[in-house]
């Protein structure tokens, strides 16, 4: 190939990588916002719906409703409150574009809530902080998602008091995976509490399965 031909052909090969990059990037910073459409948008309607921040309805079109609906959410969860749906949120809504059920997204979140939670107590009592929030994913009285569980209302009070928010330890992490993997020290319960600051005459209630830590785990 003669240079007069070999100049184009580089260049040519140049803008196709530029192209090649540019659209790997685009899809791996999908964001949706108002005006968006389809069935990603509908997910987020439904969540935000179920967890008490969406009243309309859902037909997968992001309208005003949706887009107020999703501030409210990114408020109150430590996320820039933009209304616009990109990685950060969707990871916060438990939407990871398909991954399966043990993508590094849930076990992030999963080990969140554990370092939250549990935070000092024995490693046992990570897991099994961790393993009643699978139990309840499973429970028809719960959400059925990892992130409906953790961000239902209510339900956790270390997102109240800011303690979600804080850098997560490393055994949270191996807690988080030791639970998706299926150890369960806390014999199948859905609730725990330490009686030391529980506030809740009800939780008091619930038969105790097993005593780990500062935890009591029940059913």
């Amino acid at each position: 190939m003669n240079r007069k031909r070999l100049i184009p052909a580089i260049i040519a090969v140049f803008l196709i990588n530029i192209l090649i990059i540019s659209l790997f990037s685009s899809a791996s910073a999908a964001s949706y916002r108002r005006g968006s459409t389809g069935s990603t948008v509908s997910e987020i309607q439904t969540r935000l719906k179920n967890w008490g921040y969406y009243s309309g309805k859902v037909d997968g079109i992001f309208g005003s409703a949706t887009e107020a609906a999703v501030k409210k959410f990114q408020a109150k969860n430590g996320l820039t409150a933009d209304g616009i749906v990109g990685p950060a949120t969707l990871s916060a809504l438990g939407i990871s574009g398909g991954g399966s059920g043990k993508s590094e997204n849930d076990v992030a979140l999963l080990a969140r809530l554990i370092s939250a939670e549990a935070r000092g107590e024995p490693y046992s009592g990570q897991v099994a902080v961790g393993a009643v929030v699978l139990n309840r994913i499973k429970h028809p009285s719960f959400p059925s998602t990892l992130a409906g569980v953790i961000y239902q209302k209510g339900a956790f009070s270390c997102l109240e008091d800011g303690q979600f928010y804080k850098p997560v330890s490393d055994s949270a992490y191996r807690a988080a995976r030791d639970a998706m993997n299926g150890w369960d020290p806390s014999g199948g319960a859905i609730y725990y509490f330490n009686p030391a600051t529980a506030t809740s005459r009800w939780i008091w209630s619930r038969p105790v399965i097993v005593v780990i830590g500062s935890h009591r785990f029940c059913s």
